[in-house]
């Protein structure tokens, strides 16, 4: 496997154990709808949190948040948009970001960002 992509596993286990720590609670994760995914469907309480993992090494060059740009907003919320019809859910809805840095083995910085947009 490329190191980018065990990263990025790593990444979102890292992600889905802290939501599960915060009481959330993990639906399904890397759902795919067509070519687009979510990485993290939770439930916190009564509203359902799609949540964008982005994990790097370092915030040497951008902080990970940034890669969430207005494409990948617009492809998260048509994903969502399909999870949401498919599956008849009717409670709020909320877009987080989770950003894990650090590399496999040591111990990760994270932030959440809540209603992220």
């Amino acid at each position: 496997m490329a190191a980018h992509n065990e990263l990025g596993q790593w990444g979102e286990q890292v992600a889905a154990d802290y939501l599960q720590a915060k009481g959330y609670t993990v639906v399904v994760r890397n759902w795919k709808s067509g070519h687009r995914d979510i990485d993290i469907v939770a439930l916190d309480g009564e509203t359902l949190v799609i949540v964008e993992v982005k994990t790097r090494r370092n915030r040497l060059f951008a902080d990970p948040e940034s890669a969430v740009d207005s494409r990948k907003i617009s492809s998260l919320r048509q994903a969502a948009n399909h999870y949401v019809k498919l599956y008849h859910a009717d409670q709020p809805v909320r877009f987080d970001i989770v950003t894990v840095t650090g590399v496999v083995g040591s111990m990760p910085q994270i932030e959440h960002i809540e209603d992220a947009f």
